[in-house]
């Protein structure tokens, strides 16, 4: 056995006990003197507990009596929702984790809209002329005044206000189709606004925003989920109400116990349906 020195002379002790220190007791009290998030403003779609329960599923609707007011809503911890009888832990683990959805402003479809009456609110097609830059009007391929050069079209006086630029001299313009959230209308005011046609004001394009997880197919037909047709308005009108579970997260499901217990199980029914026939 070969014994070879070290090169590295030993530390003395007085020098061990300056570079090595007993360690210190950690506290941990900064987390209990951060302020509490705060509590999100309920929305037109989610005006209360309730509603925002039975919005997210699972099950959660049947603990509306424990959950009463808004405030309880945000502010009660993990431990109190257990006390209160939120069961299994999974639940309250869903229950926290659409509560930091909402107040960090992500909803589900609907949670965007502004104009709700009664759980229900009304969307339709918006038609909104979008001007483009003279450069990208002239037309390929044709002939006529103000389309080879780009310049603007003069338009009839009776054309709507778009953007704030005068009726009088537009720049070739595009229609855009957009799902847009509005008060619900009567049949009076419905026929007022179709028979008047082009002098209802357009507003802008900036002014508007369409509505989250809606779209328009085809001519004027809005596609979406949970959405309900108005009859006689050929898919261009439709309304949306509060359903149970309509931003529910589900959950997944085992196929032959899982990933780890798969090949397990699919072994040990291959060799009853052996045995099985073997009889």
């Amino acid at each position: 056995m070969i014994i070879r020195k070290s090169l590295n002379p030993p530390i003395p002790y007085s020098s061990r006990l300056h570079h090595f220190s007993l360690p210190r007791p950690a506290h941990r009290a900064l987390h209990a003197r951060a302020s509490p998030p705060p509590i999100p403003a309920p929305t037109p779609f989610v005006p209360d507990a309730s509603t925002f329960l039975s919005l997210i599923g699972r099950g959660l609707s049947q603990h509306a009596a424990k959950i009463s007011t808004w405030e309880s809503l945000f502010s009660l911890t993990s431990t109190q929702l257990r006390d209160l009888g939120v069961e299994p832990a999974r639940s309250r683990r869903y229950l926290l984790w659409w509560r930091e959805r909402f107040r960090k402003g992500v909803f589900g479809v609907g949670g965007d809209l502004k104009h709700v009456h009664n759980g229900e609110a009304e969307v339709r097609v918006l038609e909104v002329p979008v001007a483009l830059p003279p450069t990208q009007g002239a037309g390929k391929g044709r002939s006529g005044p103000g389309r080879d050069q780009g310049q603007n079209i003069p338009l009839p006086k009776s054309a709507p206000v778009a953007g704030g630029i005068s009726p009088a001299v537009l720049p070739p313009a595009r229609v855009k189709m957009m799902v847009v959230n509005e008060p619900p209308r009567d049949q009076d005011e419905e026929e007022t606004v179709v028979a008047r046609g082009p002098k209802v004001p357009v507003p802008r394009l900036e002014d508007l925003s369409p509505v989250e997880g809606m779209r328009v197919k085809g001519p004027r037909t809005i596609v979406g989920p949970y959405i309900y047709p108005v009859k006689g308005t050929g898919g261009s009108v439709a309304k949306i109400r509060v359903q149970e579970g309509m931003w529910e997260v589900r959950r997944g499901v085992k196929v032959d116990g899982g990933e780890r217990r798969k090949v397990q199980v699919r072994r040990k029914r291959l060799l009853e349906a052996r045995k099985s026939t073997r009889k």
